[in-house]
């Protein structure tokens, strides 16, 4: 038998592999896959997302980062470059 938690677990990572399967980028990722988005480890990620210095939300006890709002944000701190002013 299957606890709660694991069975939300499960299917969140189902929903995740068929967003994956299928071509298309979920719109919620995990803090491994925040961290490899990034290019920073996952503690770099728990240490901003504790901070709240990066974007976040919590649904139960999972904390997870919206693609978009990671791409916003990473694009706000963005130095040099063509569009330096």
């Amino acid at each position: 038998m299957y606890s709660s938690s694991a069975m939300r677990s499960q299917s969140f990572d189902v929903a995740s592999n068929s967003a994956a399967n299928s071509g298309e980028m979920p719109i919620l990722v995990g803090i491994d896959e925040a961290a490899r988005m990034l290019g920073v480890s996952s503690r770099t990620v728990w240490t901003l997302t504790d901070s709240d210095s990066l974007p976040h939300l919590r649904i139960g006890r999972r904390v997870l980062y919206p693609v978009d709002a990671l791409r916003r944000w990473t694009a706000e701190r963005t130095r040099g470059g063509a569009s330096a002013k």
